[in-house]
């Protein structure tokens, strides 16, 4: 069927569906949609877009989908930073309508649709929804999927092992349950050193913290997140003091992502490089602090470092085991953002990010770690059974198997990563 003759099939489809929201290719919408991402310039048309508005709406288009051999993809939230969301003539499954959240009578648990964005509705509540934590799966309770089959199912155990970790390439989740805490107000914020010497200032900052973290140790609670921005106003401060400003203050789920949200552009032009590294070295800070010194000054440039420790570190081994998720023990992942606001810096940035990750694995290749978060992840560079090793490590064969006894016929094709 011609990608003309699948529109025609659509759009006879939709009658009998008024509920889907629909964006053909003619419509002023369109461009504007299929493009909405944080990485601009990426130009793939879809055949179409399709906007659900409820589980069985998604059914229904899986159902067209699957008798007409129509692909597809599915897009929440803008997600994957390489655009492989959206593909060219594959109908788009945008489920940005979805976005219910039902909190559990006991207040232990949410029900949240697969569009909530922890800044959106789930933030404007006093409950804690850890979305965004690095590694969230043990929090992850239960699941609503619309199958291969065109049907609406609550996951089983087995199910449930692999969406916690390879999420949607099984079926299209509408829907999680996930545990939920009580957090009113947190302390938050930036603390902003002095960039005058910022490669002597990451070398010194790492050797306290590591020293810090075997000695004193880090409360379970604290979360520290390193970063190198570039900012407009850094040169005219950096001369002030040596530690130049502390916004560390009591603050609210949706305060907190509103002003981390100012920090990065709206949009940028580009591509990431990753590493997973078991310790931030005096080498390896050393390889970090002397690329950050060279770092490109667009806006859109720039290198964060993320820590994952405690219990989704694997300090509790039994949950090890209920996912597909492969990087359990305690690292730091790299961050680097090759991208610029302006287009004309993106290639400078893009070479920058290539030649820092480089060095990172160069200095010491036994401190990397072989797997890395499928988010990050060149995927475009890659061959399928390298992706799924490297996002999924011995759990590889796991999520294949997975992959054969729910989905054979793989009509979840342009799930990624890609099994088949």
């Amino acid at each position: 069927m011609t990608g003309s003759a699948q529109v025609t099939a659509l759009e006879a489809f939709l009658l009998s569906h008024p509920s889907i929201g629909y964006i053909p290719p003619t419509s002023p919408e369109y461009v504007l949609t299929a493009s909405r991402g944080w990485i601009a310039g990426i130009n793939a048309r879809p055949l179409a877009i399709v906007q659900p508005q409820s589980a069985a709406d998604v059914a229904a288009v899986v159902k067209f989908t699957k008798s007409n051999a129509v692909p597809f993809t599915v897009r929440s939230g803008g997600h994957n930073l390489e655009g492989h969301s959206i593909v060219d003539g594959a109908l788009l499954i945008n489920l940005r309508a979805l976005t219910t959240v039902t909190i559990a009578q006991d207040h232990q648990s949410a029900t949240v649709q697969e569009d909530i964005l922890q800044e959106g509705e789930a933030g404007h509540s006093d409950r804690f929804y850890p979305y965004h934590q690095i590694c969230q799966l043990g929090h992850i309770l239960g699941a609503t999927v619309v199958d291969t089959n065109k049907k609406i199912i609550i996951t089983d155990e087995f199910l449930l092992h692999g969406i916690r970790g390879a999420g949607g390439i099984f079926g299209i989740i509408v829907d999680v349950t996930i545990k939920v805490y009580p957090l009113t107000k947190f302390l938050a914020g930036a603390i902003i050193f002095d960039s005058t010497d910022i490669a002597q200032i990451i070398i010194t900052f790492n050797a306290a913290y590591e020293d810090f973290l075997s000695t004193e140790g880090l409360p379970p609670l604290v979360t520290l997140q390193q970063a190198a921005l570039n900012s407009p106003h850094g040169r005219k401060i950096s001369s002030l003091a040596p530690l130049l400003i502390s916004t560390v203050d009591p603050t609210t789920i949706p305060d907190w992502f509103t002003s981390n949200g100012a920090l990065v552009p709206e949009a940028v032009y580009g591509s990431l490089q990753t590493h997973n590294v078991r310790c931030i070295t005096p080498a390896v800070a050393e390889v970090i602090g002397r690329n950050v010194a060279l770092m490109p000054s667009d806006p859109g440039t720039m290198l964060s470092i993320h820590q994952l420790r405690g219990q989704s570190a694997g300090e509790d081994v039994s949950k090890l085991e209920h996912s597909v998720f492969a990087t359990r023990e305690p690292h730091y992942m790299l961050e680097i953002l090759g991208c610029a606001t302006d287009v004309q810096n993106a290639g400078t940035s893009e070479e920058w990010a290539v030649q820092t990750a480089k060095e990172v694995a160069q200095v010491d290749e036994g401190n990397v770690l072989s797997t890395a978060y499928v988010s990050l992840m060149r995927l475009a560079s890659m061959k399928p059974d390298e992706a799924v090793k490297k996002a999924f490590g011995t759990n590889a064969d796991v999520v294949r198997e997975l992959k054969e006894r729910v989905d054979p016929q793989n009509v979840f094709a342009l799930a990624l990563p890609a099994l088949k």
